[in-house]
């Protein structure tokens, strides 16, 4: 892992450098996030891999199923094909969000719920994150039924167990230590 992160940063930087100056950084997250889907699916891998397809003919097949790209987007895919670099693209898509949400102030919180949330329950939780951290909060909510109840969220590294679970877990550490 350490090496795909290690090649796909100059990209990564290089791309945010590019969109920060010219003010672009959403019309740019939008379009890397397009090119790192198609990146990503196993039939556009199995054809980055095939030898017998070109640099041209991956290029093409590339950018017409990444759909419109604009010339810096185009450069930045011929440069990808060129160095056999096309595999990146998801690694330099999430570098590039991270670039992006430090500009803008925003963390990412993983929030796992024992139940759906949303609406004026979720707006409350990210309200309170968003006080408690002095940032913006981009919320990414999933369902996790062994919480039993509760919430659990992650943001970076610290970790906010709030869930009957965790609870329980930690009234048990504490009786089996006494």
């Amino acid at each position: 892992m350490a090496e795909i992160a290690t090649l796909a940063r100059p990209y990564a930087e290089a791309v945010f450098r590019l969109a920060d100056g010219s003010g672009r950084l959403a019309a740019w997250s939008g379009t890397l996030a397009r090119m790192a889907q198609v990146a990503a699916h196993p039939d556009m891998q199995a054809c980055i891999g095939n030898p017998s397809l070109g640099s041209d003919q991956l290029y093409g097949l590339f950018a017409s199923l990444s759909g419109e790209l604009d010339a810096e987007a185009q450069n930045l895919l011929r440069v990808l094909v060129a160095n056999d670099r096309l595999l990146l693209l998801p690694e330099i898509n999430v570098m590039f969000e991270a670039l992006k949400n430090e500009r803008e102030g925003v963390v990412d919180a993983q929030i796992a719920t024992a139940f759906e949330i949303q609406g004026d329950q979720l707006a409350s939780l990210v309200g309170d994150l968003e006080k408690r951290f002095r940032r913006k909060i981009n919320p990414q909510v999933t369902v996790d039924k062994d919480l039993i109840g509760g919430v659990r969220v992650v943001v970076g590294d610290e970790v906010i167990d709030g869930s009957v679970r965790g609870k329980l877990s930690a009234m048990q550490a504490g009786l089996l230590s006494s």
